[in-house]
């Protein structure tokens, strides 16, 4: 079922949706290289141990992330570590579903 939302959630995406899809893989994966914060390599580490595949993690991962960037344009606030990484332990439940 998981999966079968994601995929239909970036099938859906406007091709210039790739950009910015590639900028938060990116993202994730410096997060991940620079063990900064490191709930992301931790959260990526999991969901790989639970049998999702490294594209479906860094999914994911970049739900959580496009969810935190949202955040910091609506509030006009800078970066929430501590949500973003419940975010993280929340996963694979999306932000959007609590």
């Amino acid at each position: 079922m998981l999966y079968f939302l994601l995929n239909h959630i970036y099938k859906a995406m406007e091709p210039e949706s790739d950009i910015a899809r590639e900028a938060i893989f990116e993202a994730i994966e410096n997060q991940m290289r620079d063990n900064n914060p490191p709930i992301t390599k931790e959260t990526f580490n999991r969901l790989i141990a639970d049998g999702y595949t490294k594209n479906e993690a860094m999914k994911l991962i970049g739900f959580s992330l496009a969810n935190e960037i949202s955040e910091i344009m609506n509030s006009n606030q800078p970066f929430n570590e501590e949500r973003y990484s419940q975010n993280l332990r929340n996963l694979p439940d999306l932000p959007w579903e609590e």
